[in-house]
Parts: C-alpha cells; structure tokens; sequence
C-alpha cells in the first residue's frame, strides 16, 4: 500500500470492496493530481470504477475523510503543540452549467460551493492533515442575508468559525500533552468566538485577527489603546507574494496590551465580558510605494515577554499555509475543472483532492523540518529508485537517499533547479514532479514485466 492510499486504511464504507477501491483510487490520483480523473486512472476500466465509487450512497466527503482525520490526530499526539488553522475558499464552477446542485458565489450569475477546511499545523509550518471540512452550498436569491444585524449568528454562515473553534475545543480534550491553538483571519474576529475560551485554562487556545475596532469602556477604541502601549518588541520576516502584492521583508513594532471587551448586546441571551490580549503589530518604515503590514491580533493567552510576542506573530504567519494548500488544491489538483455532473459526485471527489493536496503540502516542509530523515519513511521503495535513477543516472544504493535530496530530486523532475540561491523546493515544482515520478515507476515496472515474460 502506497503511503498516501494508507491515510485510508481505516476506511469503513460498509463494504471491503468498497474500501479497496477507495484506497486505489486515492492512489491513483496521488501520483497524477494535475491530469483529469480518466488520464490520472488510466483506462476505461479504472475510470469507471472511481466515477461509480464517486456515485455510491456510502462514499460521502465525511466516510472519505474520516480514517484520514484520525491519521491526523495520531500525528498531532507526538507534538507539544499544534496550530489548527481555518479559512475558506470559493470553488467555482461557473463553466459547467450542467453541473446540478450548485449555488451563488458572490454574484448569482457565478455558480459554485464553499470550502472551509481545518489543517493541523506545527509552529515550524509542517502540515499534519486534515480536522475537518465545512461545506456550504448558497441557496438562490440568499446574497446579503449574512449581514443583516438582526439574524441570529446560528443561522448566517460566519457560525462557521464559531463551530470550527468548539470542534477544536472538543478535539484537545482527546489529546492532553497536545495544545491547541486555534488560529484564523479577521473573519472570525466574532465575540461569541471568544466567550468560548474566556481564559487561558479553556482546552484550546486562539489568536485571530482583528477586524472590529470595538470601544472599550474608557470611551477608546482597542486600536487606539494598544497604539499607547510602548513598543514590547520588534521583529522582521518574509511575506510572500499574494493577491498582487511582491514578496518583500517586513519589520514591525509590536505593543502589548490586555484589555476587557465590552459584551455586545444580544436579544436572546445576555453575554459575559471577555478579557483578552490585543497585539498591534505595525510596520513604521514601509518601502517607498508599498503600503505598510498593520496587523492586529487578539488571543486569549496572555503575553508579557518579548518572546511571547514574536511566537504569537509567528502562528499567525503560520496561516498563509493555508493560502498554499488552496493554492494546490486548485492550481495544482485543479478541482474546479472537474468534470461531474452532480454535487453528491463531486463532494466526494473533491475529499479525496483534499487528501493529495494535503501530501503534497506535508512532503513540501517535511523536506525542510526533517532533512536527514530517510526518504523510504514517506516514499515507497518503487518511487525512490525511479526517482534516483532518472535524477543520478545510475543504480540506486542499499541505503535509501537523506529526505532532503529526495524530495530535491523530485522537484527537479517538475522543473526546480536546486541552484544555491534557489532554496527549498516549492509545490508547484513537486506537485509537477510526483507527476513524472509516477511515469517512471510505471514504465519501470513495466520494462520489469517484459525482462521477467509476463507479456507474452
């Protein structure tokens, strides 16, 4: 069994046959994520055995996750502490109009779903897997209805976040030399979030980014107090390129200061006063024509010390590798050009993508938190020859290559040029490479097959 198909060897569809072609299957599109489902199988007869598991009543996104969420959470034991980070992403299948069971994205002309997975991280930004995933589909002439003041949280979707946080809560429960901490972007700046975990003590710790300015009871608003607060700290990281922005070093001022946030007023329940911590995390020396990196960030934790300052700034940038994994589910899987004509095919399709995105992350940092780990702990004996063969040019050693070089010589199939300068390998350039490392195994096994007379 490949390591990626063991993520579901737990799988139960009520069915071994079932399970067996669910673990293929998963395979399958493994070694070939960027090529449609029909090339990634191979054959007719393969092709048609994913679309009728796709089609079968048992095989839903959650039964397909299921063994694979609990690989995470096995994973996530072995750390002292892991990042749960969520985000959501809109897939969109406006060019498939027949596609049924589909819904408004933000304009009803464009058609789609929402996607709002939870990754397990470690503050070194290696990916343990999935935690789960929420999934929505917007119902016809429903735009607009999320921001009206006086619809309950329970029945607009930012309940999401909400919901995404008490799963976390549940789940550190389950693991108690593990802490949680839940990690998010502005829109889960929700204050029934933070009535969840008024104090340090709660089971999972969070830290989000603030997006309403709120008026404490000194008549200031949180921005304007933390603003008054002497600089704890400074730091100085890497952004990387996204939404039109160039990949530029940033240094910031980070003030400290705990406050206490006024309850909003509710119809149906009074809410209690929270106390939190606000870090404003400023850039005071932008580059000329780049607008600065201001961030304010707000956890239940308490932060006094420089160091604890710079480790929250550091989990919150630990959420961008969210931003990759949607950034390989699309351009690298490329889920929004499947071709399927229903929603109930498609969701379980679409779980098992989310399962090869999430390899494809993990090898991607495994590579540079674990260099010296030998490559056969995640690659199978098959693949590391091939890829040893075609990179070096001759016979692979007993002893299997450092994981580093491997997954070094598998970019370099998909492009990556291992140059001094260039660093750590991509995605991209290992997506593209697990790709022809496939190639090469099969075409191996198959010049094996001809050596040994099982052709004729």
């Amino acid at each position: 069994m490949s390591a990626l198909a063991a993520e579901l060897d737990g799988i139960d569809l009520g069915d071994q046959r079932l399970n067996r072609r669910a673990r293929r299957t998963l395979a399958k599109l493994g070694e070939k994520p960027t090529v449609s489902i029909p090339a990634a199988c191979g054959g007719w007869r393969e092709t048609r055995a994913a679309y009728r598991l796709f089609d079968h009543d048992a095989v839903t996104a959650e039964a397909v996750l299921a063994p694979h969420i609990a690989c995470t959470v096995e994973r996530m034991g072995a750390h002292p502490r892991v990042l749960c980070i969520e985000d959501t992403s809109e897939i969109d299948y406006t060019g498939r109009p027949s596609m049924q069971g589909l819904g408004p994205l933000n304009l009803e002309t464009r058609q789609g779903l929402y996607l709002h997975p939870t990754l397990a991280l470690t503050p070194e930004r290696l990916c343990l897997g999935l935690l789960g995933v929420h999934r929505w589909v917007r119902a016809p002439g429903s735009l607009g209805r999320d921001k009206d003041p006086n619809r309950p949280l329970e029945e607009k979707e930012s309940v999401r976040w909400v919901d995404g946080y008490r799963q976390v809560n549940e789940l550190a429960e389950q693991l108690p030399n593990t802490r949680l901490t839940y990690v998010a972007d502005r829109e889960a700046d929700l204050y029934d979030l933070f009535v969840e975990a008024p104090c340090p003590e709660a089971a999972a710790d969070w830290l989000v980014r603030g997006q309403h300015d709120r008026v404490l009871a000194n008549g200031k608003t949180l921005r304007q107090q933390a603003a008054e607060a002497p600089v704890l700290t400074e730091t100085t990281f890497e952004r990387p390129a996204s939404h039109g922005c160039k990949a530029r070093t940033v240094h910031q001022e980070i003030r400290v200061v705990r406050v206490t946030l006024p309850a909003p007023r509710r119809p149906d329940r009074t809410l209690p006063e929270v106390e939190i911590t606000a870090l404003l995390a400023t850039e005071p020396h932008p580059p000329a024509g780049e607008e600065p990196v201001d961030w304010l960030l707000l956890t239940n934790l308490p932060v006094e010390t420089p160091e604890q300052a710079i480790e929250k700034l550091s989990w919150y940038l630990c959420r961008w590798q969210i931003e990759v994994y949607f950034r390989i589910l699309k351009s690298g899987c490329r889920i929004e050009k499947l071709q399927l004509e229903r929603l109930q095919r498609l969701e379980p399709a679409l779980a098992f993508y989310m399962i090869v995105a999430w390899r494809v992350l993990f090898l991607t940092m495994l590579g540079r938190e674990c260099p010296e780990m030998p490559c056969d702990v995640v690659f199978e004996t098959a693949e590391w020859h091939a890829v040893y063969i075609v990179s070096e040019r001759k016979p692979p050693p007993d002893t299997p290559p450092t994981l580093d070089r491997m997954v070094r010589m598998v970019a370099g199939l998909g492009g990556f040029l291992n140059r001094k300068c260039d660093g750590f390998p991509g995605p991209q350039t290992l997506w593209i490479g697990l790709q022809r490392a496939a190639d090469f195994v099969l075409a191996m096994e198959a010049q094996r097959g001809v050596g040994e007379g099982r052709y004729g």
